[in-house]
């Protein structure tokens, strides 16, 4: 189900996410999402913007590590 909606690069970054959050229990900054998949800070954040948008995450603006993922734990990819 979720790779009809998600891109590869998409799915890593849901799955980074909640894998971030579960051990550290905040999420990771932008910066954070950035590194791990190896892109810049603003593609990081129109890559996070994208994702808002179709209703995969939600954040609150201007309050930072506020990501969270909207999907069921079923619907979220394996880190890799």
């Amino acid at each position: 189900m979720t790779g009809a909606r998600l891109t590869r690069k998409q799915g890593q970054l849901v799955a980074y996410v909640y894998s971030y959050t579960k051990v550290h229990r905040v999420p990771p900054s932008e910066n954070e999402i950035a590194t791990f998949l190896g892109v810049y800070g603003p593609s990081a954040h129109q890559m996070i913007l994208r994702l808002e948008a179709r209703g995969i995450l939600a954040r609150t603006p201007g309050q930072p590590r506020s990501i969270r993922i909207l999907l069921p734990r079923q619907e979220i990819p394996d880190l890799e």
